[in-house]
């Protein structure tokens, strides 16, 4: 068995794979990290290789901590990848950002992928069908947007993402969300087809924590997988194993 670990900008997630399979997931507050951890290898006892991805510095504790149970490996720049990155700055580019990258690439490897993470930020990922990572785009997520509205002007409310009934809105706050989940979703639109008049046939997967608020908006055509992320952490936890 293998254990998936993605230590994100807000919350825990971890996995457990089974020959690829996922059998079992759970996300958490990052303070929860030591009895939940010891929790799940009283659960799944039989895990014996693990990978780590941190957005952030990794906390040395949590690493030892899972290493007392199973080997343990931190994804980073230098974590064997299957495919060809051409990013220019390979030391800078985000392991969550290499995962999905994966996870694109053993999906479609013959094809042009694009992946699209509506996180924190919003990434945009691209493998095309030689097999090469040719890099993406990074755009402010969901949150971040209603937090910068509320922090940099005098007036405005702090608001949390809701769903939008109209695109034209009639209070403030109705004006803030359509200009949110509405904006996000002609923005998201705008890059696939930028990415479709260079790349034929192009695949395309939304997953992320946000990915709902506008993934019914999109008239794109795309296939939503929550659980993206996590699959291309497993699929690097086997390469850099055997």
């Amino acid at each position: 068995m293998n254990l998936v670990i993605d230590i994100g900008n807000t919350r825990i997630k971890y996995a457990v794979f089974q020959n690829r399979r996922l059998i079992y997931d759970h996300s958490f507050e990052s303070g929860l990290f030591l009895s939940k951890i010891k929790e799940l290898f009283e659960q799944f006892p039989r895990i014996n290789n693990a990978i780590i991805s941190s957005v952030g510095k990794l906390d040395r504790k949590e690493r030892d901590v899972v290493a007392l149970f199973c080997k343990v490996h931190v994804l980073s720049s230098a974590s064997k990848v299957p495919f060809k990155n051409s990013y220019a700055t390979p030391s800078t580019l985000g392991v969550d950002r290499l995962a999905l990258a994966a996870a694109a690439y053993y999906q479609n490897p013959r094809g042009n992928t694009l992946v699209i993470d509506a996180g924190t930020c919003i990434t945009y990922e691209m493998v095309n069908n030689a097999g090469e990572y040719v890099g993406g785009a990074i755009s402010p997520g969901i949150q971040m947007r209603y937090n910068a509205m509320h922090n940099q002007t005098a007036g405005l409310p702090q608001l949390a993402p809701d769903e939008l009934l109209d695109f034209i809105g009639n209070s403030t706050e109705s004006c803030m969300h359509s200009g949110v989940i509405n904006g996000v979703a002609q923005e998201v639109d705008g890059v696939i087809n930028q990415y479709r008049s260079r790349f034929q046939h192009l695949t395309v997967i939304l997953t992320g924590g946000d990915s709902h608020f506008f993934a019914k908006r999109l008239k794109n055509t795309i296939f939503a997988n929550s659980k993206f992320l996590l699959e291309g952490l497993n699929c690097l936890l086997e390469y850099n194993t055997n």
